[in-house]
């Protein structure tokens, strides 16, 4: 699981049957000080997330297409939850 922020919506007109009427997000992994920790993904989002929250982010194959009830549609990596607050220490 990875913390990310969303940074857009992605726009397919043609896609796999089993992720019609999907919602397919771009988000960019991040410290939890806010600086990037890596390039950015393509995720399927199963909890609503909008441009600008910070999320959580399942990047196991299985544990995607779980989370989004899609277990046979070809997931990678699916948003499980927005982030709210975060403390450390």
């Amino acid at each position: 699981m990875l913390l990310a922020r969303v940074v857009g919506h992605v726009v397919s007109t043609v896609r796999h049957p089993g992720l019609a009427s999907s919602t397919m997000l771009q988000v960019r992994p991040e410290r939890p000080d806010g600086t990037p920790s890596g390039p950015e993904l393509t995720v399927l989002d199963s909890v609503g997330a909008g441009v600008g929250e910070r999320v959580l982010v399942v990047i196991e194959g299985r544990s995607a297409g779980e989370a989004t009830r899609r277990p046979q549609a070809p997931v990678d990596a699916a948003v499980v939850g927005i982030v709210d607050t975060l403390q450390l220490g």
